[in-house]
């Protein structure tokens, strides 16, 4: 004889705790669900509105410069500590969970230039306008003991930049000519040269660690191998390159920061035209700086905003901006991909959340799985018309704003002048130049 007995799993139905809700039984056949699309779109709608509700991405700032803030350099070790330096040469080590600066000195006569950690972080090194380069311990001064450099090395020429190795005991300044150093000498192993007036920028590659690229000022990009004796390539645009970041997870790609208000993201294996240009800002693009994913960058404008881009995107998924935030000289993506931190002409540095609207702390694991939901409908729903405009919509400050609509204008002109030679000209004698190879004048090998 074959008895069938109906059997429940307790854990189906009973509450772990009992101020846990009631557990519900559900059905997933389609066809008892034929409302689920509106339901699905109802709540996608809910979660990109809330979205909005939730979007306060300011987090505090760092007050006690005395001058513009030039610099800032993040410890490679340790995610609470920041260093900055200002316009008057002052040097300032804050520890950011307390907001509190717990080390301060005057490290040079005039502005400070650069800071870098070592890959230890056990001690960074600064250069200013007194053309010296200086190295400082990571850890403060001793009861009584002076605040006073390890090393400190007088350049022969200006430097307007500095940049370390990822690994070894090599950093790199920027100036008239790229030198490369060697912690332990205090004379350049190397200098290259490409018969330009001046570099104002200069990193290594991250992944490719021998390869360095720098910002000239007669507005082109060029490529080194601390290998060669000579640089490798050399790229000219029709503005000048204030900053140039490499992408952490590809060794191959680069994004500089543009006088013209773009960026423009390059694979150096082809450098006739840029692989994106990213648009947003309204004035000279200062600094930029990658996430550690690699997926997303940073950039500060003249135009007194900061902008998120997805890299593989032309438009900025997020601004920030405040009243008194004046025009951004440095803008650093944290360590730990969730904060950003911006330093002003106004003395101040602040701190950003990466995303506007995450919340900071610990979640519950049905917070995580809501918000996950939520994430998937809004990518479900993203290109439709009435969600697409919410989650496009941005505040922006007035000057921004009437700056937007009229570069808007200036282009549309650009574009319908364009059309009319073309139309009214012999076919060939004006040709059609797609928008990536308008920006790129020149490039050399």
């Amino acid at each position: 004889m074959k008895v069938k007995v109906i059997s429940r799993n307790p854990d189906e139905y009973l509450r772990e705790t009992k101020l846990d809700i009631h557990k519900t039984q559900r059905n997933y056949d389609p066809a008892l669900h034929p409302f689920e699309a509106a339901r699905e779109y109802t709540r996608a709608l809910n979660a990109v509105k809330l979205e909005k509700v939730f979007a306060k991405p300011f987090i505090g700032n760092l007050d006690g410069h005395r001058d513009g803030v030039s610099c800032i350099s993040k410890h490679p070790k340790r995610l609470t500590v920041l260093t900055s330096g200002a316009f008057d040469g002052e040097v300032r080590i804050w520890d950011i969970p307390q907001r509190i600066c717990i080390r301060n000195f005057v490290a040079h006569d005039g502005i400070i230039r650069g800071i870098v950690y070592n890959p230890n972080g056990d001690h960074f090194i600064t250069i200013g306008d007194d053309k010296t380069i200086k190295t400082w311990k990571s850890l403060a001064p001793q009861f009584g003991e002076e605040e006073e450099p390890v090393n400190t090395v007088l350049s022969k020429t200006v430097l307007t930049s500095l940049a370390h190795h990822r690994t070894k005991p090599i950093f790199a300044t920027a100036g008239e000519i790229c030198q490369i150093w060697e912690e332990s000498r205090n004379e350049p192993i190397r200098k290259i040269e490409w018969g330009v007036d001046s570099l104002h920028d200069i990193e290594f590659n991250p992944v490719e660690t021998n390869i360095l690229a720098s910002c000239v000022s007669d507005r082109s990009i060029i490529l080194y191998d601390m290998r060669d004796k000579n640089p490798l390539r050399k790229v000219i645009m029709k503005l000048r390159t204030n900053k140039l970041a490499w992408n952490p997870m590809e060794p191959f790609i680069f994004t500089c920061a543009n006088e013209d208000y773009n960026l423009y993201t390059f694979d150096t294996r082809n450098l006739k035209q840029p692989a994106n240009i990213h648009m947003d800002h309204v004035s000279a693009v200062t600094f930029i700086d990658y996430a550690p994913t690699g997926r997303e960058f940073v950039s500060g404008s003249y135009d007194k905003s900061i902008r998120i881009f997805e890299s593989g995107k032309g438009h900025s998924r997020e601004v920030y901006h405040t009243k008194r935030m004046q025009r951004l000289t440095c803008v650093h993506w944290s360590l730990d991909n969730k904060y950003i931190i911006s330093g002003s002409d106004e003395m101040n540095i602040r701190i950003w959340k990466a995303r506007a609207s995450e919340k900071l702390g610990p979640l519950k694991p049905r917070e995580k799985a809501a918000l996950r939901y939520s994430e998937a409908l809004k990518e479900k729903y993203a290109s439709h018309p009435k969600i697409k405009r919410i989650s496009r919509h941005r505040h922006v400050p007035r000057h921004v704003y009437n700056a937007q609509n009229e570069l808007r204008t200036i282009k549309e002109k650009e574009k319908r002048k364009e059309a009319n030679r073309r139309a009214h000209s012999k076919p060939g004698e004006v040709p059609y130049l797609p928008e990536r190879k308008k920006h790129v004048l020149q490039e050399q090998q």
